[in-house]
């Protein structure tokens, strides 16, 4: 069985990857039998890039030592400076990624990381507990995540998203310092982790409606545009880069609305169409998508390619992508 959207010689780059990815391109583009994707996916937990992550948590259930920062991490030092970009080695992050890596939860409940976590991670503002969430949007979007994959209480922070909403319907992560419009990247990282609360439990009335405005509030401006000019956010909307982070971009936003309308079973909206054409254009002719960037920061270990190569996570997404859409289109189920 081969890819419709991708040639075969891109199906079999894509194919000869780590288990985190290739499990992915076998069941979203090959469409193999469950048992073909299912087997590779276990191998996350014991090969490659998920093993070696997973070989970083320390006996205190975190990583780095830390919550979101690693707990040698200087705030006054060079790495705190503009430019030097967010450490992505402490717990959040590293829990962010076997997630999105596919890593069975179960592989960290035989390690009791939810309670070692509680009981020794604390949040870098106010020493809030871990499983609590904390002030930031973005950052109570991956606990929330988190949370449901892993079966912690987390209830406590899809209600604080209701009551933090914006008048505008999205969130900004730096409403505890006066902001008061929504960021179209607060606003897709707390969508993120709305949708995984709402596959994992169904969601609420009032969270859903929460979500609902939230989606409207990127649909308004076609995912790219400000409402108020029409003119781009900014100019890295459109540059691409894997791992996507905690950044937005055309491709990560197209991706969240193809998750959700999956979900549910529902069309896309026509208003995400601009943006998904804008990822159909950075196809390269031999059916590639370049990384553009790589986002500062001290990491584990690299996952993806520099800026300027063939990026076999970027391609994945983006064929994806097209293939919701393009399906759509032409009513293929």
């Amino acid at each position: 069985m081969t890819s419709s959207r991708v040639s075969d010689d891109v199906l079999a780059w894509l194919l000869d990857s780590d288990p985190a990815l290739r499990w992915q391109v076998e069941r979203d583009l090959l469409r193999a039998p469950d048992a073909v994707w299912r087997a590779t996916r276990a191998r996350v937990a014991t090969e490659g890039l998920g093993a070696g992550l997973l070989a970083r948590q320390d006996d205190t259930g975190t990583w780095a030592g830390g919550a979101y920062f690693p707990a040698s991490f200087d705030f006054s030092g060079p790495e705190a400076q503009p430019g030097a970009g967010q450490p992505w080695t402490a717990t959040t992050w590293s829990l962010n990624t076997l997630r999105e890596w596919g890593l069975d939860a179960a592989v960290l409940r035989d390690r009791d990381t939810v309670a070692l976590i509680s009981a020794n991670a604390r949040w870098e503002y106010d020493d809030l507990p871990y499983w609590g969430g904390e002030v930031d949007a973005c950052i109570n979007g991956f606990t929330l995540a988190n949370g449901v994959w892993l079966g912690a209480d987390v209830q406590g922070i899809a209600d604080w998203f209701v009551f933090h909403q914006m008048d505008e319907g999205g969130w900004n992560c730096e409403w505890v310092e006066g902001s008061t419009r929504a960021s179209v990247r607060s606003t897709l990282n707390s969508l993120k982790g709305l949708l995984a609360h709402e596959e994992a439990t169904g969601g609420t009335d009032a969270v859903r409606q929460a979500q609902a405005r939230a989606e409207e509030y990127l649909l308004e401006r076609h995912l790219i545009r400000r409402l108020t000019t029409g003119e781009p956010v900014a100019d890295w909307v459109f540059r691409l880069a894997y791992p996507f982070r905690s950044f937005y971009d055309v491709l990560s936003a197209t991706d969240y609305f193809r998750a959700a309308a999956e979900l549910r079973g529902t069309p896309p909206d026509a208003r995400v169409g601009e943006a998904v054409e804008l990822v159909r254009a950075q196809r390269q002719p031999d059916g590639t998508w370049l990384q553009a960037r790589r986002h500062p920061g001290r990491v584990w270990f690299e996952v993806d390619v520099d800026a300027g190569q063939p990026s076999k996570w970027l391609t994945f997404h983006a064929a994806r992508v097209l293939a919701w859409w393009d399906d759509a289109a032409h009513g293929s189920c």
